[in-house]
C-alpha cells in the first residue's frame, strides 16, 4: 500500500512450527485442528511476517523474525524456515544499512532474533548498523531479567548487542515515532509489547504482533497458553476489535501465512473477518 508519500509492505522472514496446544489455549483440538492441521508432532506452520512503512525521509522495519543465529536444535524443535528476511528486503530494493528504524514489539526470539547476526569473530552484532532499535522499557527489563515461565523465549544475543553498539532506544509508554506511525503497549501476551498503527492516507492499519497473531485467533476465547496474561489478552483483544471493526481499521496478522490481513466487520450481530491480499 501506498499512499501520500507513506507505503506499508509485509516484509516475511520465513516461518516455523509452534506447538498446536500450545497456540490455541483453552481451546480444544477437536475444534482448532477443524481450521489449521497440525504436523504428526503436534506442530502447526505459522508466519514470521515483519512490517516495513517507508516515509519520504525514513525506512521502517517492525520485527524482524528469527533470524540467521539458532542452533541446530532449535532449527529441529521449531521446524525453521527462516532467515528469509534481508532477502525480501533486498527484493523491495533496500538493504541492512538503509534501514533507520526498527520498531521491536517485543524481544521473544520469533520477533527479534533477526535483529542481530553473527559477525566473523563469532560476535552477535546488530544486522542493521545505521538503526535505531525502539523498545518498550518494561520489554527490556522483562527480557534482561526473565522469570523461569518465560524464560526461554529470550535469547541475549538477540539485543544485548543493540546496547552495547548505543543503539537501543528504550521508551516507556504509547508515543508517535514519526508522523503518522504510532505504538501502543498491550502487556497480555509480554511485557511492553507494541500494537503498531499506521495512518497511510486515511487507511488505519494496525500491526498486532501476537495480540491477534493469526486469522484463527480473531475469537475471543482464541488465546495462547504462553501468553504472559491471558486475562489481559482477551481485554485487550476485546478493546481491540471493537475499535478496529468502528473504525475500519486493516489488521496485518503477525503469524499468518497464507492469509496475512484483513478488516473485521460485524454481519448480524457476529463478527466477521474480511480477508484482502496485502
Amino acid at each position: 500500500m501506498n499512499v501520500d508519500g507513506l507505503s506499508v509492505k509485509i516484509v516475511s522472514d520465513g516461518s516455523y512450527l509452534v506447538d498446536g496446544g500450545s497456540l490455541f489455549g483453552q481451546v480444544p483440538k477437536t475444534i482448532w485442528e477443524q481450521h489449521v492441521k497440525s504436523d504428526r508432532k503436534n506442530r502447526v506452520r505459522l508466519g514470521l511476517n515483519t512490517l516495513l512503512i517507508q516515509t519520504p525521509d525514513k525506512n521502517i522495519l517492525v520485527d524482524t523474525g528469527i533470524g540467521s543465529k539458532q542452533t541446530e536444535n532449535l532449527k529441529e524443535e521449531y521446524g525453521l524456515k527462516c532467515n528469509k528476511l534481508l532477502t525480501n528486503l533486498k527484493a523491495n530494493g533496500l538493504t541492512a544499512r538503509q534501514i533507520d528504524i526498527v520498531i521491536l514489539t517485543h524481544l521473544h526470539f520469533d520477533h527479534a532474533g533477526g535483529s542481530t547476526k553473527i559477525d566473523r569473530t563469532g560476535r552477535a552484532t546488530p544486522t542493521f548498523p545505521r538503526a535505531t532499535y525502539i523498545v518498550q522499557k518494561a520489554c527490556w527489563e522483562e527480557a534482561t531479567n526473565p522469570t523461569e515461565r518465560v524464560k526461554h523465549f529470550f535469547n541475549p544475543d538477540d539485543f544485548i548487542p543493540l546496547q552495547e553498539k548505543g543503539q537501543l532506544s528504550l521508551i516507556d509508554g504509547n508515543c508517535e515515532i514519526v508522523p503518522n506511525v504510532n505504538l501502543k503497549v498491550m502487556n497480555g501476551h509480554s511485557k511492553g509489547d507494541q500494537l503498531v498503527l499506521i495512518n497511510c492516507g486515511g487507511e488505519r492499519i494496525a500491526y498486532g504482533s501476537h495480540l491477534i497473531p493469526t486469522i484463527h485467533h480473531v475469537p475471543l476465547q482464541y488465546i495462547p497458553a504462553f501468553d504472559l496474561s491471558p486475562e489481559d489478552s482477551m481485554d485487550e483483544k476485546k478493546t481491540f476489535l471493537d475499535t478496529a471493526q468502528r473504525q475500519g481499521w486493516l489488521i496485518i496478522f503477525g503469524h499468518g501465512m497464507d492469509q496475512r490481513a484483513g478488516y473485521i466487520e460485524n454481519l448480524n450481530g457476529r463478527t466477521k473477518l474480511r480477508l484482502v491480499d496485502f
